[in-house]
């Protein structure tokens, strides 16, 4: 089983945007001491409690600051952006760091439609062209003949970006296949619709310049500590931090395990953890090995990519170190 981690640059409640991605750097260094295999960033908007605002900053940062685990976005939205410049960053970035940049890229607006017209700068951009821009990006990233085409995304260099489409649904799944491409489904999004595309990614996938087969892993809430009350007690500050994102509420913090357990809950509130919890992995090493073990069999994947938001970085640096320990 290989490990992946995707970070989301979450600020504690009562610390600093600093601080959060201060520990993002020092979380991709300490993970790839333990052997994780990539390390990706997240792309959020107007959330004032979520640094990670812009992923081509943090991987040049990130990768600055490690030897040789893969870094990359997970993901680029790229429906807000133009694929040229997409490609010109992650094609900069590959070239500083050789075989070891992961363009990983979504389709989600980015936001309410506020937000989205403000990355658009108030060009409203259709989300059905989301398969014809990646097919842009595809050809930029793999260079053109100029003799045919006006313009080269350069610099060009002996190795490219691996380019990872994020899904989470057989949508996703069908696009990536159709264009050879690696892909990721987020589990941590929508953890019901999981097997379907998988199922059709494999069935479906077409060889192209990029792979030969097909290539996905899955992305995953885990939260593991020494016993299962403790990481109960830590996975009570992702419940709270889900239900208010859930909600729409302004302040997307994430507070204490004791502050979480203070907060009073109606009926709505309990039935909406509850079912946050499909999107999540809690427990001991033990039970992690178990559930994890399963998906990996359900979803004919041997990499997961795990997200582990918790109030304190200790307690998410002890949870990744754990999960490093266990033997699948």
């Amino acid at each position: 089983m290989k490990l992946s981690v995707l970070d989301q640059s979450v600020i504690s409640s009562g610390s600093t945007a600093y601080t959060a991605l201060k520990n993002t750097a020092a979380l991709a260094q300490i993970t790839e001491q333990l052997g994780y295999e990539r390390f990706w960033v997240a792309e959020h908007h107007n959330a004032n409690g979520i640094a990670g605002t812009s992923p081509e900053v943090l991987i040049s940062h990130i990768a600055a600051k490690t030897k040789h685990i893969k870094v990359g976005s997970g993901g680029v939205l790229l429906p807000q952006y133009s694929p040229y410049k997409v490609a010109e960053n992650f094609k900069v970035l590959e070239a500083l760091y050789p075989n070891r940049i992961d363009l990983g890229i979504g389709r989600s607006p980015g936001g309410s439609p506020e937000t989205r017209l403000a990355l658009t700068d108030g060009i409203r951009k259709s989300l059905n062209e989301f398969p014809r821009q990646v097919q842009d990006l595809q050809k930029y990233i793999i260079g053109n003949d100029k003799g045919k085409n006006a313009v080269t995304a350069y610099p060009v260099h002996e190795s490219l970006p691996e380019i990872w489409m994020l899904g989470v649904s057989h949508r996703g799944a069908r696009l990536a296949a159709e264009l050879g491409i690696a892909f990721t489904f987020g589990h941590f999004i929508a953890p019901l619709n999981g097997k379907r595309a998988m199922d059709y990614y494999y069935k479906h996938f077409q060889p192209s310049v990029y792979a030969n087969k097909p290539k996905a892993n899955i992305c995953i809430f885990v939260i593991c500590a020494e016993t299962t009350e403790k990481a109960e007690f830590l996975a009570t500050s992702l419940d709270l931090w889900l239900l208010a994102l859930g909600k729409g509420e302004a302040n997307a913090e994430i507070i204490s395990p004791d502050q979480a357990s203070r907060k009073v809950l109606s009926q709505e509130d309990k039935k909406a953890i509850k079912e946050n919890r499909r999107r999540m992995v809690i427990g001991t090493k033990e039970l992690i090995r178990e559930e994890l073990s399963r998906l990996s069999k359900l979803y004919g994947t041997d990499e997961f990519m795990v997200l582990t938001n918790v109030y304190d970085f200790e307690d998410k640096v002890r949870s990744y170190k754990l999960l490093a320990e266990i033997d699948f």
